[in-house]
């Protein structure tokens, strides 16, 4: 162990669920799987949006891109969560915990201005049909993209390194199981007024101004459907929309349960299994939500078998 006066190279330790030693196997088999089923599913979706002639529109080019921060997303925390649920080290590397903290923040940001950007997008197809091949173009699509990913990436590359530089007297332990902004925050040895500022401003910008435009789009969605007088039309428009409104649901529900909770005790347990969701399983569930509901998804996949078979 180093000395207490050292915030460097030392090795943090996870606490996790630590406390609940009959849930860590359980909690191993679930997360376990639950990677598994998320790396063949997003894997699955960007590989059939990139083969299939019938899926080269708007909506799958930001699908295939939500799938990459998805898998992004849940590899930064998933395999050290297994390393520390199977035995009982809890510990993880500075180096690690500084990559977890990056590239975490970095893919959960950048998947919230993704979602608006499908929203503006599943906003174009249903209310601006007529225009929908200008509005939503190729070069378009390219630069909403980027600018997703530019958030993301610019949001944890400052709240990220802010974090990493406060001093930490050689406090090492967070109550979390994976190294996030907030907890790190705790364990600086000076006033954090400052820190949790930027953080509320950060998650009002991230969370807020992006769940603001979906509402604003689907506010419009519901205008123009209710307008809509022809039952096939009204189901078309309906089933664009569904998926995308589930996963915003999902990943919406459980940030807010997260960051809305008071900083008491229970908030703190219950938090932990949240997190757990939002971070193994809604990205599971997100690849199954768009394939299972959508006829042009599962006839690409079909296709993709039969050829496959067929060699």
């Amino acid at each position: 162990m180093g000395g207490t006066n050292s915030s460097g190279n030392e090795d943090f330790i996870l606490v996790g669920f630590s406390n609940q030693p009959h849930l860590e196997k359980i909690l191993f088999v679930i997360v376990l799987v639950s990677y598994l089923l998320t790396l063949v599913g997003n894997t699955v979706i960007i590989l059939i949006t990139s083969k299939s002639p019938k899926l080269k529109t708007p909506m799958y080019f930001f699908l295939a891109h939500l799938s990459l921060v998805d898998i992004c997303f849940t590899t930064s925390i998933v395999p050290q969560l297994l390393w520390n649920l199977r035995g009982p080290a809890k510990t993880i590397t500075n180096l690690g915990c500084v990559v977890q903290l990056y590239v975490s923040l970095a893919s959960g940001s950048t998947e919230c201005i993704l979602l608006a950007v499908m929203a503006f997008d599943r906003y174009a197809a249903v209310c601006k049909p007529l225009h929908y091949a200008v509005v939503m173009n190729p070069r378009i699509c390219k630069v909403l993209a980027g600018i997703a990913w530019l958030s993301g990436i610019g949001n944890s590359l400052i709240q990220s390194t802010v974090t990493i530089l406060l001093p930490r007297c050689g406090h090492r332990w967070l109550y979390h199981f994976f190294c996030e902004v907030p907890s790190m925050i705790k364990l600086a040895c000076v006033d954090v007024h400052a820190n949790e500022i930027q953080v509320f401003i950060a998650s009002l910008v991230l969370l807020i101004l992006p769940l603001s435009l979906i509402l604003i789009s689907y506010g419009h969605i519901v205008k123009a459907v209710l307008r809509i007088k022809s039952i096939q039309a009204l189901r078309k428009a309906m089933s664009t929309c569904g998926s995308h409104l589930m996963v915003v649901s999902l990943f919406y529900g459980t940030v807010i349960a997260i960051y809305g909770q008071p900083n008491s005790s229970y908030a703190h347990t219950h938090g932990k299994f949240i997190s757990l969701f939002y971070t193994v399983v809604t990205p599971t569930l997100n690849p199954l939500i768009y394939t299972l509901r959508n006829k042009d998804m599962k006839g690409a996949l079909q296709r993709l078998f039969h050829r496959d078979l067929g060699m």
